[in-house]
């Protein structure tokens, strides 16, 4: 396994024209959920991918696993919940700017995740292990299911943890989420802030000042994310201002971050240096900006490569 990722995804609806929802008829359902965005854009990258989560034992539940299975990844660690429902949200198309997401996920079956509900023989099989901020602001047993997952991953020295702070502070304080996430970092090898979040996070401004934080406290690499500016990354060796890729028409931003970070561990993956992974991560990335949802911009290696073949990539 190249990759396992644990966290929670819904079911997303998205109004077929732009204002208030009070006044739309009409949605599209897709699903949407950071880990799944990420195992999905890996798995179209050619990996072999895992996705641990919780769903209710309900049709909503059941469309999630079989859509994420039916890209590629391993859903079998997915427990099915008859307690709690699957969680649902809804995106409020603007002209202007980022939408609005109204969120229906308080008591959904993943916020019920427990680190009795994780089995740790199977997340010792991946090479890379991707986490989110979501998680632990989920609930109490999903943050104590984190510290888990670090507490036993950290003990193999052959893997590694990506942990990408995706901050929601419509599920915590800004203080909690600060000092959970920060405590979280410390104990994760590549830390993946947007620079607002890492602002929130350190107290730093710069890119430089940002990285430095976290380097100092046990980091291995921090690589800042600077929207259409690119990307900002940090080791003990060396750092770069990576360019951002050209987006010819911006449609919606959701989903980019989770590119990214797909991009940069397909390119660790593959042997190459953060340099080049950070470009990757930018490539896809800018994908996902071109169209409406949360996968549906992710390509597959032949596209982003067509001069290379495409490795066991499962369609």
């Amino acid at each position: 396994m190249d990759v396992i990722t644990l966290g929670e995804s819904m079911v997303l609806f998205t109004p077929e024209s732009s204002g208030p929802l009070r006044y739309v008829e009409r949605l599209h359902r897709t699903i949407g959920g950071a880990e799944s965005n990420v195992a999905i854009a890996l798995s179209r990258l050619g990996h072999k991918v895992g996705w641990i989560s919780k769903l209710g034992k309900d049709e909503f539940g059941l469309y999630i696993r079989n859509t994420i299975r039916g890209e590629g990844v391993d859903t079998s660690q997915v427990v099915f919940d008859k307690h709690f429902p699957t969680g649902i949200f809804f995106k409020e198309r603007k002209i202007h700017g980022d939408p609005n997401i109204y969120y229906y996920r308080q008591h959904s079956a993943a916020s019920s995740m427990d680190p009795k509900s994780i089995d740790f023989s199977y997340v010792k099989k991946a090479k890379y292990i991707h986490l989110t901020g979501i998680t632990p602001a989920l609930s109490t047993s999903c943050k104590k299911t984190i510290y888990k997952v670090l507490e036993e991953v950290k003990a193999n020295q052959h893997q590694k943890i990506v942990f990408d702070p995706n901050i929601r502070l419509k599920l915590w304080s800004e203080a909690d989420a600060r000092e959970v996430l920060t405590d979280i970092a410390q104990k994760c090898d590549i830390v993946l802030p947007g620079i607002d979040e890492g602002r929130l996070m350190t107290g730093e401004t710069t890119p430089e000042n940002i990285s430095h934080y976290f380097l100092e406290r046990g980091t291995k690499a921090v690589i800042v994310k600077l929207g259409e500016n690119g990307a900002y990354y940090t080791t003990d060796k060396e750092s770069m201002y990576v360019p951002g890729e050209k987006v010819e028409s911006l449609v919606d931003t959701v989903g980019a971050g989770d590119g990214f970070a797909a991009g940069v561990i397909s390119g660790l993956l593959r042997g190459w240096g953060y340099h080049q992974s950070v470009q990757l991560g930018n490539k896809m990335g800018a994908c996902a900006l071109g169209v409406e949802g949360d996968i549906e911009g992710y390509p597959y290696w032949e596209e982003i490569d067509p001069n290379s073949p495409a490795n066991h990539i499962n369609r």
